[in-house]
């Protein structure tokens, strides 16, 4: 959909399961086999990734401005994530799984370490409501809007533009 590169760490795998639906077409890779292998899920898997994913979407949009805070169905779902903080003998603290590596551990692992170096709120979803594809923010201000300038950015302008114009005349 755009042609930034991917989130850094584990960061990747949260953008790239949101970005399994197109929302423009309706297109879902999940639907596939191989897009379900990407992230070890069989077809039985397939409703509590697909309400993780959307979750996924409604953080980003929040991350980017959209959407209110508070107890998000993201949260609900991480509570479940089967995780323990493990301390070492030099005392320090990691994440360890206490099941096997389903989808929602890893993007629990994902989600700790990102907050814990500070990227987590770079990953946000485009403000196109016809788009909405998870990028990562590297402006250096973190201000950025759309997933692409030259498709949705220029759409969104194009509109305010014959907005005001329309307005004007």
């Amino acid at each position: 959909m755009n042609d930034r590169a991917p989130a850094p760490g584990g960061l990747a795998l949260i953008e790239a399961l949101v970005n399994t639906l197109d929302i423009e077409t309706g297109a879902d890779r999940l639907d596939t086999p191989d897009g379900r292998a990407r992230f070890g899920l069989t077809p039985d898997d397939l409703p509590a990734a697909r309400e993780l994913r959307e979750a996924l979407r409604a953080a980003c949009l929040a991350h980017a401005g959209h959407g209110t805070p508070g107890p998000s169905a993201l949260d609900a779902l991480l509570a479940d994530a089967p995780l323990r903080v493990a301390i070492s003998p030099a005392g320090e603290a990691a994440l360890c799984p206490t099941g096997p590596p389903a989808l929602l551990t890893r993007v629990a692992e994902a989600i700790a370490a990102a907050a814990a170096d500070d990227t987590w709120l770079r990953l946000k979803a485009c403000e196109a409501e016809d788009c909405q594809w998870v990028y990562y923010d590297r402006s250096p201000a973190c201000r950025s809007r759309w997933c692409s300038m030259s498709v949705c950015g220029a759409r969104a302008k194009m509109r305010s533009y014959r907005a005001r114009r329309a307005d004007s005349a």
